[in-house]
């Protein structure tokens, strides 16, 4: 089979694959049951796919006082200001996953403001959403507020750190055309 056109750029996979990357592509196609069509999509520049995954996987699995939903949740609100189709569909299919509400990876999609949240997660979200928007306006009230809402300094470094590499990725995952893989569509629903 060959591999899907997975951007509207004509950058075809290194070929062979480097053997940590063919390893690495092995391991997502036995856990998640195929490779996520984003590492696909930097498979054209190894270098560039290693230095992408381990910043991703640094931020959403790493050590952390963020429980892995609550980075999803953060992938999902800023993918949302920035109207990401594949981080939409992806993240939000893992935050429908990781908290067993369909429709909770909806209305963070659509409008997180209509989310049942705790006020925990509405200052977070708050947070990452300003960071997404307009992060030279945020100020120390703002990170006052997830201070006051249990958040620890790290924490808000963490925030941060998922929404601005989510801010990034999308704005790239946009203008080359990113698809998200279909599977993505159907996932815990």
């Amino acid at each position: 089979m060959s591999d899907p056109k997975v951007t509207a750029l004509d950058l075809p996979a290194a070929d062979p694959l480097p053997d940590d990357i063919a390893a690495y592509f092995a391991r997502c196609e036995d856990k998640l049951g195929m490779v996520p069509w984003v590492l696909r999509a930097y498979a054209f520049a190894p270098e560039k796919l290693r230095a992408f995954k381990e910043m991703y996987n640094d931020l959403l699995l790493g050590d952390s006082g963020l429980s892995k939903l609550e980075r999803e949740m953060i992938a999902v609100v800023v993918s949302a200001v920035n109207r990401c189709f594949y981080c939409l569909v992806a993240h939000g299919a893992a935050v429908r996953q990781l908290s067993g509400d369909p429709a909770l990876g909806e209305a963070l999609a659509l409008n997180w403001r209509v989310a049942p949240l705790s006020p925990r997660h509405h200052a977070m979200l708050t947070f990452a959403e300003k960071t997404a928007e307009a992060s030279a306006r945020i100020v120390e009230a703002d990170r006052q507020a997830l201070r006051d809402a249990g958040f620890s300094d790290r924490d808000i470094w963490d925030i941060a750190s998922v929404a601005a590499f989510f801010a990034m990725s999308n704005r790239l995952a946009s203008a080359v055309g990113m698809q998200p893989n279909p599977d993505y569509h159907a996932m815990a629903r």
